[in-house]
């Protein structure tokens, strides 16, 4: 808890900043809420840009190929008509400059203009700070607020569900939330589209749960969870089909079946804890689980299981994913669906 809290201390000052209007000097954004790193970014321009002079103050860099003097030409850029400049940099990996550049980079922030914004962006790369590099860590730790955006709390993302949806004109209880939630995922970003098309195919003012299922594109943990649980009930024509809309979707066969392999865990953990009298919440601990509805669903899967059948398919999961990984011309399609035809009869 005290290092969730700790993650996230930077977006909170973050919010505090633009509120106050007292905006700070070098940001780094990181992580995989892409809707709320894109929001705060637009929020920033807001405050520091003027309209119609986004050309001088306004400046937006690709990492890759960019170089420290040319940042430090959009850094040291003086502001038009307005008191501060934003520079964006996406993708720019810090940790991975030459000596010069990471020279030239420490002398920049040594010396860094009081009228400048600028955010380091990461998207399609992943923030990783090295302390091997001492004096460029620590001046980016004294000189740079690192802002995370990370997945929602449940009551936060319930509630911002529940808002999208009212300002469509319909309505959306918890429990239906949670399980679009579970259906299309927790980050914000894949949720907007999903939430504007059930919206749009909702007859009535309450969206249900037949109103998800009509038109929502499930992720890939949600489909192999419906598959799983198809095969717990040994209806192998179900699992099968699932399989097929996977595979139409070009998703990878070995994905496919490390999420497989995931889930009979997950389920294998479930039926321990209905064996040994623990409740849900001790499997939401267990898999760090920020809602009890997917610890609800396992349950429910456990309980038309054994334990036996549980240990078996687990073995044949990780004996496929062996073979999968060392063996050359695997047809890996057909020995997924052998797979979920050997785990349904087994049930």
């Amino acid at each position: 808890m005290a290092e969730k809290k700790q993650q996230n201390s930077g977006y909170q000052k973050l919010k505090d900043a633009l509120k106050e209007g007292n905006i700070g000097q070098i940001y780094i954004f990181y992580g995989e809420e892409s809707y709320l790193r894109e929001y705060y970014l637009g929020e920033l321009k807001k405050k520091l840009v003027p309209e119609g002079f986004e050309e001088f103050n306004f400046h937006k860099l690709t990492g890759k190929g960019l170089t420290v003097q040319e940042l430090s030409d959009a850094v040291e850029a003086m502001p038009m008509m307005a008191e501060r400049t934003l520079v964006v940099v996406t993708d720019c990996d810090l940790y991975k400059l030459n000596d010069d550049q990471r020279t030239a980079l420490l002398a920049m922030i040594e010396d860094f203009p009081e009228y400048c914004c600028l955010v380091f962006v990461y998207d399609q790369i992943e923030y990783k700070p090295n302390k091997t590099y001492k004096k460029l860590y620590e001046a980016i730790g004294r000189s740079a607020a690192e802002v995370k955006f990370a997945p929602q709390d449940k009551n936060d993302l319930i509630n911002w569900i529940m808002r999208r949806f009212r300002a469509l004109g319909k309505d959306i209880d918890a429990q239906t939330v949670e399980h679009l939630i579970f259906t299309c995922g927790c980050l914000m970003t894949g949720l907007v589209p999903e939430i504007e098309k059930i919206g749009s195919y909702a007859k009535g003012r309450q969206v249900t749960i037949d109103d998800i299922n009509a038109v929502a594109d499930p992720i890939l943990d949600a489909v192999v969870f419906d598959m799983t649980n198809a095969v717990t009930k040994g209806d192998y024509n179900r699992a099968s089909e699932l399989l097929g809309q996977l595979l139409k979707k070009q998703e990878e066969p070995f994905m496919i079946l490390s999420v497989i392999g995931k889930e009979v865990r997950k389920i294998y953990t479930a039926r321990l804890a209905l064996d040994s009298g623990k409740d849900k919440l001790w499997l939401m601990d267990l898999w760090g689980m920020r809602s009890d509805y997917p610890a609800r669903l396992a349950l429910d899967a456990a309980k038309k299981t054994t334990r036996e059948w549980c240990a078996d398919s687990l073995k044949l999961c990780q004996k496929l994913d062996r073979r999968m990984k060392s063996e050359k011309g695997i047809d890996s399609e057909g020995e997924i669906k052998l797979l979920l035809m050997q785990l349904a009869q087994r049930k």
